[in-house]
């Protein structure tokens, strides 16, 4: 059972929330870092189809996958998406815990299913990081969740609350350009993605001001016997996820915000479905592709409704 003050939180402008987000976030990563104060060694054997059995010594609570990729060539680190640890699905960026068996996945495996769900994953969380920032402080943008949806479905998605002065509001194409252009921006940065379990009550502190993270919270600290939240970073934003996610914002290419839906919900709670589209920079397609690609997904969506 936990409790929260009945006094108001100070009204914060949506900056103010990210960097508050971001520094809690910075601090828990210090924290567990502090748990190891001694480096201690542990094996690391790459069980992959090149150089199979090359055994890496590397730092407990420090190394990472993408550490081991580094030792091997070039070729790994820009290709590998995903690692599994001892058959685990693991960040890249995300540090050993023990002496363990490792390998990695890339886009061209003969079954990508899990690396293109992790980015679909990711494109998802870069458009909720665009879409919280888009209108500033003019009009509240309040982020609800990112839905798992299948990779088939041809498009991620993002849900939001917006300020009810724009239940009228429709995007407009050159809206949409606009929303494409700032994640292109932040693509083009090139930011890693950070992996964090914390204990549920830091999660609670970290999205404080929003009551439908804090609902999220709830529901992924029940589903584990120890309470754990899983959440992920790049540059300042942070967000609760499902699984995940690949290394780099420059894994993205061919990226584009093309639609925004109404769904249904309360009466006084509109919420927004914001879509795109995009393809990993390994996978890249003809423009003209790329456009067939949109209208099938617009085809497809008119035909469900």
């Amino acid at each position: 059972m936990w409790f929260i003050s009945a006094a108001p939180a100070p009204q914060l402008s949506t900056a103010e929330i990210a960097q508050m987000r971001n520094e809690l976030f910075t601090k828990e990563k210090e924290r567990q870092l502090s748990l190891y104060p001694r480096v201690e060694k542990i094996e690391v054997k790459y069980v992959g189809k090149s150089h199979p059995g090359t055994l890496f010594i590397m730092n407990k609570g420090l190394s990472t996958p993408y550490t081991c990729a580094m030792h091997l060539n070039e070729w790994v680190c820009a290709k590998s998406v995903l690692a599994l640890v001892d058959g685990k699905l693991w960040d890249m960026y995300k540090p050993f815990t023990k002496s363990c068996e490792i390998q990695f996945l890339t886009f061209k495996d003969d079954d990508p299913e899990e690396v293109n769900k992790a980015y679909w994953r990711s494109c998802a969380m870069i458009l909720g990081c665009v879409l919280e920032q888009a209108f500033k402080d003019e009009y509240s943008v309040t982020l609800l969740r990112a839905p798992e949806v299948p990779v088939t479905s041809g498009a991620f998605c993002y849900d939001v609350l917006l300020d009810n002065r724009l239940d009228e509001w429709k995007p407009t194409e050159e809206s949409l350009r606009s929303l494409t252009r700032e994640v292109n921006r932040l693509i083009h940065k090139d930011l890693p993605f950070e992996m964090l379990e914390v204990d549920a009550k830091v999660a609670r502190e970290i999205f404080q001001h929003n009551k439908y993270k804090l609902s999220l919270v709830e529901q992924r600290a029940s589903q584990n016997a120890e309470g754990i939240v899983t959440l992920h970073r790049f540059g300042d934003f942070v967000d609760i996820t499902e699984g995940p996610h690949i290394p780099r914002t420059s894994f993205c290419c061919q990226y584009e915000v093309t639609a925004a839906h109404n769904l249904q919900s309360a009466p006084s709670e509109l919420i927004r479905r914001f879509q795109g589209l995009s393809l990993p920079v390994h996978l890249k397609i003809s423009e003209d592709r790329m456009k067939e690609a949109k209208d099938e997904i617009e085809v497809s969506k008119t035909e469900s409704t």
